[in-house]
C-alpha cells in the first residue's frame, strides 16, 4: 500500500543537510528561490550528493520565467542532464511547454530518454498548461513518473479541487505530488482529499532561503 512521503525543495547545501537530518524522504535540489528554482551548479550538486544519502532529484531549468525554451536553452538542459547524471543522483525535475500552453512532447520525451533509467518529474509548468486532461495524458505519454503541481492555484490550498481531480484522472499511472505553499498548517486539508502520495515543500518559514528543521518535523508528523 502507498504511503505519504515528503520531498523538500532545497535552494542551498544547508537545506539539504537539514532535510536529511529532519526526516525528509527526498530532496529536490535547485538554486535561485526568487526565480522559482533553476538548475543548480555542478559544484553544489556534487557537494550535496557526497553528503546526503537520501534520494536526491535535481531541477533542470535554465532560467526563471516561462517554460518555452529556445534551441540553445534546450541544448543546455540536455547537457546538464548528461553532466549531473554522472554524480549518482536519483532523478530529474523539468517541464517544457509549447507557446500555446500545451506540453512539448517531443522535447520532454527526448530529455526523459536522456535521463533514463532515472525517474523524471514534470514540474509546476503543469500549472499553466492549457488543459489539465490533455496535459496529464501528454505527460504520461512522455514517460514521467511524477507531476509536481499546485492544482493550478497560487498555492495548494487554492488548487485543492483541481489536485483531487488530477489525482483521480491519473489513477495509478503517474504520481501527483502537491507542492506550492505547502506547509504543516495546510497539509491536513490535502490529506483529507487526496490518496497517499509524495508531498513537496521548501519548509521555509522566514525570509531566508533555508529550510526550517522544525517545520520539516511538523510536516513529517502529519504523514
Amino acid at each position: 500500500m502507498k504511503k505519504n512521503q515528503l520531498e523538500i525543495a532545497c535552494f542551498n547545501y544547508e537545506s539539504a543537510i537539514i532535510a536529511q537530518e529532519s526526516g525528509a524522504d527526498r530532496i529536490e535540489l535547485c538554486e535561485n528561490m526568487q526565480l522559482g528554482g533553476t538548475t543548480p551548479n555542478a559544484v553544489l550538486a556534487e557537494k550535496v550528493r557526497e553528503n546526503v544519502s537520501i534520494k536526491m532529484h535535481v531541477i533542470i531549468r535554465p532560467r526563471g520565467g516561462d517554460f518555452v525554451y529556445s534551441d540553445e536553452e534546450f541544448t543546455q538542459m540536455s547537457e546538464d542532464i548528461k553532466d549531473l547524471k554522472k554524480l549518482g543522483i536519483d532523478g530529474f525535475v523539468f517541464g517544457i511547454l509549447n507557446p500555446d500552453g500545451s506540453v512539448n512532447k517531443k522535447q520532454n520525451k527526448e530529455l526523459v530518454d536522456l535521463a533514463s533509467p532515472l525517474s523524471c518529474t514534470f514540474h509546476r509548468a503543469f500549472d499553466v498548461v492549457d488543459s489539465i486532461e490533455k496535459g496529464l495524458e501528454d505527460v504520461i505519454d512522455c514517460g514521467f513518473q511524477t507531476i509536481l503541481t499546485s492544482g493550478r492555484g497560487k498555492n495548494v490550498e487554492e488548487g485543492i479541487e483541481d489536485l483531487e481531480i488530477i489525482q483521480k484522472l491519473a489513477k495509478d499511472r503517474i504520481e501527483i505530488m502537491p507542492g506550492g505553499g505547502l506547509r504543516s498548517s495546510n497539509i491536513k486539508l490535502l490529506q483529507e482529499k487526496l490518496q497517499p502520495t509524495f508531498y513537496h515543500s521548501s519548509a521555509i518559514t522566514n525570509n531566508t532561503e533555508t529550510a526550517n528543521p522544525e517545520e520539516i518535523k511538523e510536516l513529517r508528523n502529519f504523514l
